[in-house]
């Protein structure tokens, strides 16, 4: 048995975590922890249990069987929720990042967290201070023609993913979970995005990157983790497998599913 020391305490721990929906199973058994500093990619196919298995970390649903822990402190599962998870510095940033179409990149920023001042009114010069330096020291908007004024709706998608990053760095979270987000982007908004991740580890912050293209995740992630029907497949230093390793473990995991309509 392998000891944690103190000072990489996982900033999450999953212990034997199932989830069931009726008679179907989800999660089984799943033991799996994201240390600090680190950038881990989630990777299985549809079903595989990614979506179950964040839904349980990020406090959307409660495991039906085992421990949640959170820099070692156990979680109370019936009390747990997205909110409690945010206290705890655990945040999402979903393939819809949800931002104000219509509204300057400032006004999302603190969409749902307001800078106030004394009198509890909202900060409106503190919020596009705070915002523009956001965007030109945490995510490295440098580009021509973006200000903390512009709309949203003039960004790339590429852009809005970085939005949606900086603004989970801006709330000190210690864990941002990103939901596949270079789905449907251009070649060149993809490396954006990918610019985007590294920043969150040279920032000091962890990440868990879903992602189906196996290109990219091996690309960025220090360390890779394969989830297939419900299980765990592999846990490894992404510095222990070639891309072409990778590559073929995931074909003899697809090969050895039962074929559909076949007998169990």
């Amino acid at each position: 048995m392998t000891v944690t020391p103190a000072a990489a305490t996982p900033i999450v721990r999953l212990e034997n975590v199932g989830k069931r929906y009726g008679k179907v199973v989800s999660l089984k058994e799943v033991t799996l922890e994201i240390g600090p500093n680190e950038i881990v990619g989630l990777i299985g196919d549809n079903g595989a249990g990614k979506s179950t298995l964040i839904k349980v970390l990020t406090g959307v649903e409660p495991p039906t069987s085992g421990t949640l822990y959170v820099r070692g402190q156990r979680i109370d599962a019936a009390s747990y929720s997205v909110k409690e998870a945010h206290k705890l510095r655990i945040e999402t940033v979903y393939q819809d990042s949800s931002l104000g179409e219509k509204q300057p990149l400032w006004r999302n920023f603190f969409v749902g967290r307001p800078l106030t001042n004394r009198l509890g009114f909202i900060d409106v010069k503190a919020e596009k201070r705070v915002a523009d330096q956001i965007m030109r020291s945490t995510i490295g908007f440098r580009g021509v023609g973006i200000s903390v004024d512009t709309p949203v709706s003039r960004l790339s998608g590429g852009e809005r993913q970085g939005v949606a990053i900086g603004r989970a760095m801006h709330f000190d979270s210690d864990l941002i979970v990103l939901d596949e987000p270079t789905v449907a982007l251009a070649l060149k908004e993809v490396q954006k995005v990918l610019d985007f991740i590294r920043s969150i580890k040279a920032g000091g912050r962890s990440c868990i990157y879903i992602e189906h293209n196996i290109h990219h995740v091996h690309e960025v992630c220090d360390r890779l983790v394969v989830m297939d029907r419900g299980e765990v497949a592999l846990d490894a230093p992404t510095s222990s497998m070639t891309y072409i390793e990778l590559t073929d473990f995931l074909m003899s995991l697809h090969s050895r599913r039962p074929a559909a309509g076949a007998s169990h």
